[in-house]
């Protein structure tokens, strides 16, 4: 990244992440699978959090959500991921609580990509049950 002279710390780390958001975003909404539709969503959990990822909806109506969020909390950041189906867990990641935003961070690229490295798995495991 190129900052200009003078930005200060808390900048640069609201510039990071943003581009961590953007790139856990695109992660996320990428996931598809070839016989079940799927969207991508983002939004804000207030008061200073953000949830993002894709659900996905079984032939039998059942929605699946892969899913991570990032928030503030007290005097530092959660950061959570999972997956789930109808609100029952398929894949929970610990919650993880860092006083820094770049640890958060780190942990947020971590659990996307766990995220998205199980999606293929836990459809065709749901798809296969529905036959």
């Amino acid at each position: 990244m190129i900052y200009a002279a003078g930005v200060d710390g808390e900048s640069r780390a609201a510039a990071a992440l943003l581009a961590a958001l953007g790139r856990v975003a695109g992660i996320l909404s990428e996931l598809h699978h070839p016989f079940v539709r799927g969207r991508p969503f983002s939004y804000v959990v207030p008061p200073a959090g953000m949830r993002l990822g894709t659900v996905f909806v079984l032939p039998d109506g059942r929605e699946v959500t892969f899913a991570v969020l990032v928030a503030a909390s007290g005097d530092g950041f959660r950061v959570e991921g999972g997956a789930e189906v109808e609100g029952e867990a398929l894949v929970g990641l610990p919650a993880v609580h860092v006083p820094e935003i770049e640890a958060g961070l780190e942990v947020l690229d971590e659990y996307a990509g766990e995220v998205a490295q199980s999606a293929g798995r836990l459809l065709d495991n749901l798809l296969d049950e529905l036959v």
